[in-house]
């Protein structure tokens, strides 16, 4: 009986040191390449950037800054070779801080693209009314098939 209580505990210990299925689908080869509070689109939905000549164009395209006669001279992150850039418009939000500091992990399953991001904190008063179009860039493996992109908020 008293060996029996042991292998037990012993089982239970080797499965407490073992990740979930659910985060091991997260892949962290990912990288988040730009985001802005501001310049995106009213509806929520991605594209893939095909070229330094679209990234550029989209970049520059949403930016904030306003051209009065010159432009400013932008720092473009450098466009990935061996891998996928996605433009994600987050749609439209009347208040808060809606926008992408980190991304966590992607997987995709099912012909959706995953993107866990973190959970925004509630300020928890009352906030100033301010419309906002949130959007960011980021950058997968090369290989990764899908037709949707989701975020999924975590802790």
């Amino acid at each position: 009986m008293k060996s029996l209580l042991i292998g037990f505990a012993a089982t239970l210990m080797s499965c407490a040191g073992t990740p979930s299925q659910t985060s091991s689908g997260m892949q962290k080869n990912t990288d988040l390449l730009v985001s802005e509070s501001q310049g995106g689109t009213d509806q929520a939905g991605f594209r893939v950037i095909k070229d330094e000549k679209d990234f550029q164009n989209t970049i520059k395209g949403s930016s904030r800054v306003v051209d009065l006669g010159t432009e400013p001279a932008v720092n473009y992150p450098k466009f990935p070779k061996n891998k996928k850039v996605v433009l994600y418009n987050l749609g439209t939000f009347r208040s808060g801080s809606h926008s992408i500091t980190k991304i966590n992990g992607v997987s995709v399953k099912n012909n959706v693209l995953y993107v866990e991001v973190p959970a925004g904190e509630p300020s928890g008063g009352m906030e100033i009314q301010v419309i906002s179009s949130p959007w960011f860039i980021f950058t997968v493996p090369s290989d990764y098939q899908f037709n949707s992109v989701e975020l999924k908020y975590s802790k």
